[in-house]
């Protein structure tokens, strides 16, 4: 098979997914993922929350720019809430209190001992000294999310190929030539969505590295007492972000929070941070960790600078960077998309987008050469 479109994006998760059901307004577009599955790797194991006080600069404002899309999506994409409310709190033991100092000035307000037992009756207030709280985090439905944006790709005309890994790129006649295991595709822009994958789908093309790191991210799923109703629990954080632990279908699930830069792979859990994060949570609540259900890993990718890269490649034509998200993807993948598909068209960024405080200039992939 070797087919032509308009434009190619490589990776379908949700940075993919989201730029693809963009893109197909006015375009033939194909997406193309090396899975069996969309979503696979970060995307499908990821919890996400929408907190707009979380992340650097361009991130809060991309997440801000996403705030009406969360509320209320287009009609028909999906069948329920895309997000709910959750609450995410900190808390800090003797020495750690100017971390709790970082999160007001975040935008977290500061709590006593006794109003945070009350959101999580079991903490252990008497190896804590502060605590602070934001009402307004809330969950993501991450595959709500992601199946939306599938739902309207497809509904646009837009092609999905799976077990469609690229193994060679390269530009001749003004298009890009695509090999994979499910055919050749040609087209004259192709928007480099591989995620942990960027560096190594740019290197293909012949295109120097920005140096996009995958990150391993641990979890673990650990049962709670039958008589505990944690749904109410909010997101609760070590200081310094050293763990953090969430309801999760009845189940607490755990996390070191880690960031070990790796090469890209089909991660797994670190067990030995696993470890060290149940013995914090064991220090933080009155609980008695006795079995794991499950682990998984997940890889997020970081730009050297931590700002996402979202632009074409000034070496290269037609050669599109939507990458580095940095574990923020999921929250601002509605403002992303617009922006990439704006600049694709070779238009500003959007105005209530630009109004968040969002420049092209912030995210172009120049910025990194």
């Amino acid at each position: 098979m070797s087919v032509s479109f308009d434009i190619i994006v490589i990776g379908a998760g949700i940075a993919g997914t989201s730029v693809a059901a963009e893109l197909c307004h006015g375009n033939s577009v194909a997406m193309l993922e090396m899975e069996s599955v969309a979503g696979y790797h970060t995307t499908g194991r990821s919890a996400a929350t929408f907190v707009p006080s979380y992340g650097p600069p361009v991130i809060r404002a991309l997440t801000r720019a996403s705030e009406a899309f969360f509320r209320a999506p287009p009609e028909g994409f999906c069948a329920h809430p895309l997000i709910s409310p959750r609450g995410e709190m900190m808390v800090a033991g003797a020495g750690d209190e100017h971390h709790i100092d970082q999160a007001i000035s975040d935008g977290l307000q500061e709590i006593t001992l006794d109003r945070a037992r009350e959101l999580i009756p079991p903490l252990r207030t008497d190896k804590l000294v502060a605590a602070a709280y934001e009402a307004g985090a809330e969950d993501i439905d991450v595959d709500a999310l992601h199946q939306g944006f599938l739902r309207s790709l497809r509904k646009a005309g837009g092609t999905v190929v799976l077990n469609a890994e690229v193994q060679a790129l390269s530009r001749r006649g003004g298009q890009w030539q695509i090999e994979t295991p499910a055919g050749a595709f040609h087209a004259a822009t192709v928007v480099n969505a591989a995620g942990a994958w960027a560096d190594r789908v740019a290197a293909m093309a012949g295109i120097a590295a920005l140096g996009i790191t995958p990150k391993r991210r641990s979890a673990a799923l650990v049962p709670v007492p039958a008589d505990w109703d944690i749904s109410a629990w909010p997101l609760a954080f070590g200081a310094g972000e050293t763990f953090y632990f969430r309801p999760n279908s009845g189940k607490l699930m755990v996390s070191p929070a880690d960031e070990t830069p790796v090469e890209a792979h089909d991660a797994w859990a670190d067990d030995m941070l696993i470890a060290e994060a149940i013995e914090h949570l064991q220090d933080t609540i009155d609980i008695e960790v006795t079995r794991v259900e499950h682990t998984w890993g997940g890889l997020r990718s970081f730009a050297p600078d931590g700002d996402p890269v979202v632009g074409f490649d000034t070496d290269a034509d037609g050669f599109f960077w939507l990458a580095g998200q940095g574990g923020y993807g999921i929250q601002t993948a509605p403002a992303m998309a617009r922006t990439a598909a704006a600049l694709i068209a070779g238009a500003d960024v959007p105005q209530d987008i630009a109004r968040a405080g969002v420049s092209a200039a912030a995210l172009a992939p120049a910025r990194l050469r």
